[in-house]
């Protein structure tokens, strides 16, 4: 399958980093060196870096976490979105494990592994040592138990579209009528109460004539005068028909 739109960590990214840095929600964090004001890059540059600030690194959690609990929720949600944007590094390396094992999506991976974030944000303590990894360990956590889930599921068929294609109905095919043969077709229209069908009727070229030419004569008073001037053919003797008095039964 494939994807147009950029997928879940992508589309943060997006979100986050493409306003004007002056509008990019930062950091007040407390250093040895007094307090500090710091860029979302310059937060994950002190989180994920080789040589990294262990003094720092706590200190970043902690401020993230308490102004993503403090948001409100009618808020533009910057500050959430920060949180969980520091949390993605954290967690590419379970995601490419997962979709190495297994034939899965990742926008639902990625969308799982935020709504784990999420979920271990909402009871999350900023003064909790190692809070950064706690919320990644949900997220990760989030995306395994998706991916033990799905894993299981089998595939099958579109019912619903399988049973359509089968049940659908071919137009009948109109036969070539032989010449002197007229056909009357009606449509009648649909009703659901039942399953209305397609009537024909099919006369004799000479028979239709024949009856237009009796209702002519008989709108002139001309009927005794056509009878009588009509040639009957006669046909095969299949039978006789005996007519006698209606007798009630005893």
């Amino acid at each position: 399958m494939s994807w147009t739109a950029p997928f879940t960590f992508k589309r943060i990214s997006r979100a986050l980093l493409t306003d004007p840095e002056g509008s990019q929600p930062h950091l007040a964090v407390r250093t040895e060196d007094g307090d500090r004001r710091l860029s979302p890059a310059e937060c994950r540059r002190a989180l994920y870096r080789p040589h990294r600030d262990d003094a720092l690194r706590p200190e970043i959690w902690r401020q993230a976490v308490s102004d993503a609990r403090s948001e409100p929720r009618e808020g533009p949600g910057t500050r959430t979105l920060l949180l969980v944007w520091l949390t993605l590094p954290g967690m590419n390396r379970h995601l490419y494990r997962l979709l190495d094992l297994w034939r899965l999506e990742r926008p639902d991976l990625e969308a799982e592994a935020v709504l784990g974030v999420l979920t271990a944000l909402s009871t999350a303590d900023p003064d909790t040592p190692g809070v950064g990894g706690l919320l990644i360990r949900g997220g990760v956590r989030q995306m395994w138990t998706y991916a033990s889930r799905v894993r299981k599921e089998v595939p099958v068929v579109d019912l619903g579209r399988f049973a359509r294609a089968r049940n659908t109905v071919p137009p009948p095919v109109a036969r070539p009528l032989r010449s002197g043969r007229w056909r009357l077709r009606t449509v009648p229209p649909p009703r659901p109460a039942g399953l209305p069908g397609t009537l024909r009727f099919t006369e004799a070229q000479r028979r239709v004539e024949g009856e237009r030419l009796g209702a002519l004569a008989h709108n002139t008073g001309l009927s005794e005068l056509v009878l009588r001037a009509r040639r009957h053919q006669g046909g095969w003797l299949v039978g006789t028909l005996a007519l006698g008095p209606a007798r009630r039964p005893r």
